[in-house]
């Protein structure tokens, strides 16, 4: 196989701002996988500093793997996605633009989409989570207005002011509010708030406190009725046993996961532990989006709404209307990048 990447800028519609940290542009990058018959497979890596990487980690990895991939079979994922993972442990996101991209060019020499490959029927239409940055009052209401077509919105906390911002948006939207704190509140604040959210039509609270904080955990869902769910805590599925007594549920990401392989092998030990599924995203273009999609039909949430935070994303894949998604009908991935 060949492999070559290039940079992806996507510019955000507004500011991103969560808990810890704001940005106005995500870098990613995107990655070309072509078979010596001529097969190409798309894929994409969005990374994070919270993880440890970026566009000059991800570039590094994606370089050796050159060489690395040249001589290799396409149709070998498992044996790829185990020496990626020997080679660079750390480098999630690295690895999840080469798994995307196997998966997508296996299912385009095979002549069926990504979901029909992995064993799955073809998802359903789910509605998909809008996500709403941290703002003014005043600017988070607009957003919630702009997107007011959206039956489920999940709105980022973690800051002082968190249950004036929902009493304030809970005035002008009925959807459902699902918050994210981003590791930002402490074990008394989160219960505080969470039960006075309760009343505000919260389903759902995603990552709380800070990776490792379990017994944080353990107290907090004595202490509250919302559904706790864990996200920056599980990049892999050996980070679910010890979270199974904490949390009801978690949010898997391609990104932390380094690709479909990982993520699939996550939900199973995840309903292996009684655990709600969520599929996430990080900001991305239609690449990894679709990519994730194609998993729907194994989660119980979804929140991919990366995509739409931009106003440049260069790719075609799985349509979005009034929040629910609808993959594409073509094979592998089903993505295909947009005329000039």
């Amino acid at each position: 196989m060949k492999l070559s990447f290039q940079s992806l800028d996507l510019k955000l519609k507004h500011t991103f701002q969560i808990a810890r940290e704001s940005r106005n542009i995500q870098n990613n990058i995107v990655v070309l996988l072509e078979d010596e018959d001529g097969t190409s497979g798309l894929g994409e890596a969005a990374p994070t500093s919270f993880f440890g990487e970026d566009v000059n980690s991800v570039t590094k990895v994606l370089s050796d793997c050159i060489k690395l991939l040249r001589n290799k079979d396409s149709f070998l994922i498992e044996d790829i996605s185990t020496l990626l993972k020997t080679r660079f442990p750390n480098d999630a996101a690295a690895r999840a633009a080469i798994d995307i991209a196997l998966y997508d060019l296996v299912g385009k020499k095979l002549k069926i989409p990504l979901y029909k490959f992995l064993g799955l029927s073809r998802p359903k239409t789910k509605a998909t989570s809008f996500t709403i940055g941290i703002d003014t009052i005043e600017k988070m209401c607009k957003k919630v207005e702009d997107v007011k077509d959206f039956p489920i919105l999940k709105i980022k906390v973690g800051i002082k002011n968190d249950i004036e911002i929902l009493r304030e948006l809970r005035k002008i939207t009925k959807a459902v509010f699902r918050v994210d704190a981003n590791t930002g509140w402490t074990v008394d604040e989160a219960i505080k708030k969470l039960n006075i959210m309760e009343g505000l039509g919260v389903e759902l609270v995603e990552q709380p406190f800070p990776v490792g904080s379990v017994e944080a955990l353990k107290k907090l869902k004595k202490h509250v009725k919302i559904p706790v769910f864990a996200d920056e805590d599980v990049k892999e599925s050996k980070d679910i046993p010890v979270l199974s007594d904490a949390v009801d549920g978690i949010n898997i990401k391609l990104m932390k996961s380094g690709g479909i392989r990982e993520a699939i092998r996550i939900i199973h030990t995840a309903q292996a532990h009684n655990l709600k599924i969520m599929i996430g995203c990080n900001i991305e273009s239609s690449i990894s989006i679709t990519a994730a999609a194609h998993l729907t039909t194994l989660a119980d949430y979804v929140d991919l709404d990366g995509h739409l935070l931009v106003t440049n994303d260069p790719y075609a894949g799985v349509a979005i209307d009034k929040g629910r998604l609808t993959l594409p009908k073509d094979n592998g991935l089903g993505v295909l990048q947009k005329p000039a």
